[in-house]
């Protein structure tokens, strides 16, 4: 069968290679069919009573195929790459997805023509959880590039109180950068939990050195 040129493409992709290299056979096998189900005219699933795109299921079932978080991370996002998710499908693989499926969605956001109305929802609903998995694939490069200044900061905080490394917030130096504002947070922060005996975070230390810097001209 010929591969579609989507495929062609996605193949030349370090992503794509990558994860191929790491794959069992029949596991690879499974990421090329379903990556080209993507790259086609949106197709239901057979016998599906409602009617999906067949890739959306394939979305679904690519941990069971994949054999690693990791693994299953990348075919997810590739899937919503390929097939351009738009911003009705991106919402409804969020919504109804599990923990897992969630973080590939906040994790693909970067690659996909979202605007922040249509984005954001997703990445401020993640940092509402108690979840690190996804309060750190929430603060990625969309949440770097869209975040209104408040939100990050809070954003920041979340990593620094539920035990997030820092290191996973996107444009941490650029945005952090002579923030006084974020720095009174810290500030405030560091003393709340000095008087209820609890250690500060080294994390915290880091931030905090950050936005004394000064800000780039």
């Amino acid at each position: 069968m010929t591969t579609p040129p989507a495929i062609t493409r996605a193949a030349a992709d370090e992503p794509f290679t990558a994860l191929g290299e790491r794959l069992p056979p029949a596991a690879r096998v499974w990421l090329e069919a379903s990556l080209a189900e993507a790259a086609a005219p949106a197709a239901p699933a057979a016998g599906h009573r409602r009617s999906l795109p067949a890739w959306e299921l394939r979305f679904a079932e690519a941990g069971r195929r994949c054999g690693s978080e990791a693994a299953a991370d990348t075919a997810r996002v590739l899937l919503l790459h390929t097939a351009g998710a738009g911003a009705a499908t991106v919402a409804r693989l969020y919504r109804r997805g599990t923990a897992d499926e969630r973080r590939a969605v906040l994790l693909a956001l970067p690659g996909l023509e979202l605007a922040p109305a249509e984005g954001l929802p997703l990445v401020e609903d993640a940092l509402r959880t108690s979840d690190t998995r996804l309060i750190a694939a929430a603060v990625g490069p969309y949440a770097a590039e869209h975040l209104a200044p408040h939100t990050w900061r809070h954003a920041v905080l979340k990593c620094l109180c539920t035990g997030v490394p820092v290191a996973a917030v996107a444009g941490l130096a650029r945005r952090a950068r002579g923030d006084a504002e974020l720095a009174r947070m810290l500030a405030d922060h560091t003393g709340e939990r000095t008087a209820a005996g609890r250690p500060v975070p080294v994390d915290l230390y880091l931030v905090q050195a950050l936005t004394t810097e000064a800000e780039e001209p």
